[in-house]
């Protein structure tokens, strides 16, 4: 076991800063830290990338410095607006940026777990959302916690979300006890 907690890193978010996708993702992150765990995220603007493409191996410095993060995570919280019954494309892109994982000794997200996030302007958005983030964690052999959070973001502040900080802190609680559990 390590002697400090274990790194989680958390992606999702739009462009729009303070975005509630975004803020769901920081305050999952927020309760890791405070079970112990080491936290960073990355959001908006740091995930604007150029399309992947495998390729090119020449990165960008944001593109390096996610690839670098995930290559350290112990377990990522992943958060997507629901766009149209899917994720964003810009988390989509930032993901596609996993492959240059796959010929690391612990490829892509093996082995790691993954909370999910999935905010949409209603819940049939937010679950088609959470699904899709469910089934690209899968491809990319990660785990997704047991538990995922899928809100409404059409009530625009998270704390007036009946359950949704509640719904959080038990998605944080299952990362990091996953993360800090032996590898299997």
């Amino acid at each position: 076991m390590k002697a400090e907690g274990p790194l989680i890193v958390g992606l999702g978010g739009t462009l729009r800063p303070g975005s509630s996708t975004q803020l769901a993702v920081e305050e999952a992150l927020a309760y890791a830290k405070a079970l112990g765990a080491r936290t960073r995220m990355l959001a908006g603007p740091e995930l604007e990338m150029p399309f992947y493409g495998s390729e090119d191996s020449v990165r960008t410095p944001r593109a390096a410095a996610l690839v670098d993060a995930l290559r350290l995570a112990d377990a990522v919280v992943i958060g997507s607006p629901g766009y149209h019954g899917s994720i964003s494309g810009l988390l989509k892109n930032a993901l596609d940026y996993v492959e240059d994982l796959s010929k690391d000794a612990r490829p892509y997200l093996d082995g790691r777990p993954v909370g999910l996030i999935a905010g949409a302007a209603g819940m049939q958005g937010a679950v088609t959302t959470l699904g899709m983030l469910r089934d690209v964690t899968h491809a990319l052999r990660g785990f997704p916690t047991p538990y995922g959070v899928a809100f409404n973001s059409a009530d625009k502040s998270l704390e007036r979300i009946a359950g949704t900080q509640n719904q959080l802190q038990l998605l944080a609680q299952q990362v990091v006890a996953l993360a800090r559990a032996p590898a299997v």
